[in-house]
């Protein structure tokens, strides 16, 4: 069944599944969104959610996903110059170094897959880290793993001590052989 709504726009009408809690304040919080967060939901959606949609949008739009507290820290960083021959984006970063090296830098810019799952969460967090050095024709030589401070907590003097989880460092030759 179909619901039309305000901008001429229909909308599919959903009945949560039996057995389903309510969506409540409390059950919105416990998911990670905010007030803001969820009143958008409700305009997209024209109606109040389902328990599943709730999590559905709380998996797509939580900080592993769409980074929505880190991104715009991460965006004052500087992503050109002359040296740089890969800015930051799915892969690793890449510096241009002297005598034709250079080095890819990878690190993990928000939660740490580990704090969910202590042993098969650190191996998805270091392989994909270490995919991305790969990716961009370097061989990892070096990782770092440590619990610093969020980044949504603040910024500290370097980058190392506002830095996140992991940081893998890999070095390739610039130019073909």
């Amino acid at each position: 069944m179909h619901d039309t709504v305000a901008r001429g726009m229909t909308r599919t009408r959903a009945d949560p599944f039996p057995g389903d809690p309510p969506v409540t304040p409390q059950l919105v919080r416990e998911h990670g969104l905010s007030d803001d967060e969820y009143a958008r939901i409700e305009d997209m959606l024209g109606r109040s959610p389902t328990f599943s949609e709730l999590g559905i949008f709380a998996a797509l739009w939580s900080e592993h996903c769409s980074y929505k507290h880190s991104r715009k820290v991460l965006s004052d960083f500087p992503t050109d110059g002359a040296h740089v021959l890969q800015g930051p984006g799915e892969n690793a970063g890449v510096l241009r170094l002297r005598d034709g090296w250079a080095v890819a830098f990878k690190m993990e810019s928000h939660n740490h897959p580990s704090a969910v799952e202590p042993y098969q969460g650190a191996a998805t967090g270091v392989g994909g880290i270490l995919r991305d050095v790969f990716t961009m024709g370097a061989r990892p030589c070096s990782t770092a793993s440590g619990s610093a401070r969020s980044l949504t907590r603040g910024i500290g003097t370097s980058l190392l001590e506002s830095s996140v989880a992991w940081a893998t460092m890999g070095i390739a030759s610039a130019s073909p052989p």
